[in-house]
């Protein structure tokens, strides 16, 4: 890998790194869809919303059922912290169908919320001794530069966010950014705290769980470098998670990362 080659991968991976600090905020998802799932939990069929209204979870009740360390094989569990907090009115957007999507992307809770959980899950590092690391660069030969490189870089970090809520306005939540989603897949510009995100495009992707859930690639573009991250949003009664990931190495475009299943299942397990 030639040295401009290893500055663009830096380059675009501190810019999707700096992308999640300012994305890894607030509460939950800010809106989802009221669209069904089959008894096996995929997204599809008959609407699965409840019955009844939902009771939302206390605050105790939904700290519970929030991801730990050791929920999540291979990767390390942490709690956000007040620097993840970023306000409802903090995120403005150039097409107003679209705000539902930013907020969920930057963490905000949707209006009507009694309760919030906040958590950061990411990979280990992999140990391997057949692999060359970062700290022997200088030993290193192009080849070998460019495998360490991407071998740094290829770590999945994942915001997770809980919200609890009344009635129907977890369903009512899911049901708005899945149509937020769709109306915005050509893409949208999400501001906060005075700095732009370009989105490019949002497509759908495949995941299941709880009694309903949706996934997304939300596609950045900085000046024509583009950078992939994962949105899904999973709704169980009247608790809504939402998980917004991404991955260094993915944001150099050398390395292609999936729906953060794992980290998904073990959140669904603990909602369940």
């Amino acid at each position: 890998m030639r040295a401009t080659a290893v500055r663009r991968t830096a380059l675009a991976a501190s810019a999707a790194a700096l992308a999640l600090l300012a994305t890894a905020c607030g509460g939950s998802s800010d809106a989802d869809a009221k669209e069904g799932k089959d008894d096996k939990g995929a997204a599809g069929g008959s609407s699965s919303a409840p019955k009844a209204p939902a009771k939302a979870l206390t605050a105790a009740e939904l700290e519970k059922a929030t991801l730990a360390q050791g929920d999540v094989e291979g990767r390390k569990v942490t709690e956000a912290g007040p620097d993840d907090e970023v306000p409802a009115d903090g995120v403005t957007v150039d097409k107003k169908e679209c705000l539902p999507v930013a907020h969920a992307m930057y963490g905000v809770a949707q209006e009507g919320s009694v309760a919030t959980t906040k958590r950061k899950v990411i990979d280990e590092p992999k140990k391997t001794d057949d692999k060359k690391s970062l700290e022997d660069l200088a030993d290193l030969a192009d080849g070998e530069i460019e495998d360490a490189v991407m071998d740094a870089f290829n770590l999945t970090s994942t915001f997770v966010a809980l919200n609890s809520y009344e009635g129907t306005a977890g369903p009512d939540a899911f049901a708005a950014l899945k149509k937020a989603a769709a109306d915005c897949a050509g893409g949208f510009t999400a501001t906060v705290a005075g700095e732009p995100m370009k989105v490019a495009s949002v497509t759908e992707e495949k995941v299941t769980g709880g009694d309903e859930s949706a996934a997304w690639t939300v596609t950045s573009d900085d000046d024509g470098d583009q950078a992939p991250f994962k949105l899904v949003a999973l709704r169980k009664e009247g608790t809504v998670a939402t998980f917004f990931a991404f991955n260094l190495a993915a944001a150099g475009g050398d390395v292609k990362f999936e729906v953060p299943t794992e980290v998904v299942a073990a959140q669904d397990k603990k909602l369940a």
